[in-house]
């Protein structure tokens, strides 16, 4: 009797041991993942993507032609969302104010590194910056019917009545660069903000404005339609889509201006949730099928890892300090 009792305590005994072996093996294959994460478990739901601009321009473009590519790497919905307005501050404020889960991501345009140096409470350090996409140098252009064939004419005419010049909105990267055309040629140009590069190029289109600063993404259509004439480029090289276009450096103006984009989210990401994110974020980037959607608008895919993207944000917003005169 006392031996069965004793085979019995003993089988417990076992039974309990191997029990908390098996879960002290669960726990530490957990801390393995990741604190208690797990990168295969993201994403669990759909991942709401903002945009800071209108349908049909550049941002929007380049967003909705990544987000298709993430949705097949991620395997879940990618919800593309506009919310234009405020030089793009609308949106960037949006997503710095949403929780750091990775269910809330955005593309994040040069003014994110210009906005603060402008008044608006859009700081890079609210961000984790997941990787660059795309680059897309910028152009002055005229409409069809323009009596301006070139810079020099555009420049010339605004000498006797200023020249009105579209642009994506108050505070933009292309408001900055139409400044910084009148800076440097003396031209006489006064910058119309429109909320986003689509309404601003469909603006010149229209007769609306006398010319229109944008992305070459969002003008090489309407060059190749015949529909615009672009002028200028704002770039050392010639754009491989826009050959016959001249840079405005061989004009003789010194003026380099581009818009760039990159992915990002509210800081604070999990460590795992970042690295699926950045990895799905560079896989798309680089796929030939990103490339292109993307290439025939005149944006040109530019990768740069999570590390190499905030480093550059930084550099940027220092070099915009100096130039819109922020702290």
């Amino acid at each position: 009797m006392l031996s069965s009792r004793n085979n019995v305590v003993r089988a417990l005994t076992v039974t309990a041991t191997a029990a908390l072996v098996i879960a002290g093996l669960g726990a530490c294959s957990s801390d393995a993942d990741g604190g208690g994460g797990d990168a295969s478990s993201f994403p669990e739901g759909d991942i709401n993507f903002i945009v800071q601009a209108a349908a049909g321009g550049g941002s929007d473009l380049t967003s909705r032609a990544l987000s298709a590519e993430l949705e097949g790497i991620l395997g879940t919905s990618i919800v593309v969302e506009n919310r234009p307005g405020a030089s793009g501050s609308t949106a960037m404020q949006y997503v710095a104010d949403q929780e750091a889960d990775g269910y809330t991501i955005g593309f994040a345009p040069v003014e994110v590194s210009m906005l603060e140096h402008l008044g608006f409470d859009v700081l890079p350090e609210n961000y984790d910056f997941l990787g660059q996409v795309m680059f897309s140098p910028g152009v002055i252009a005229v409409p069809a019917d323009s009596p301006y064939d070139s810079l020099d004419d555009l420049v010339e005419a605004s000498q006797d009545e200023a020249i009105t010049v579209a642009n994506a909105g108050a505070g933009s990267i292309w408001e900055a660069a139409t400044l910084g055309l009148a800076e440097e040629s003396g031209a006489d140009l006064t910058p119309v903000p429109f909320d986003g590069g689509a309404p601003a190029v469909a603006a010149a289109l229209g007769g609306q404005v006398d010319a229109v600063v944008a992305g070459a993404g969002e003008t090489v259509q309407a060059n190749a339609d015949g529909t615009l004439k672009i002028l200028a480029l704002f770039n050392d090289e010639v754009h491989p889509m826009l050959e016959d276009v001249p840079t405005a450096e061989s004009e003789g103006y010194d003026l380099m201006f581009g818009g760039w984009g990159g992915i990002y989210a509210p800081t604070g990401l999990p460590d795992d949730v970042k690295q699926a994110l950045s990895d799905a974020i560079a896989e798309a980037a680089e796929s030939d099928s990103f490339s292109d959607a993307i290439t025939p608008s005149g944006a040109l895919p530019t990768y740069k890892t999570p590390e190499e993207f905030t480093s550059f944000v930084e550099s940027e917003s220092e070099r915009f300090a100096g130039l819109l005169g922020g702290n």
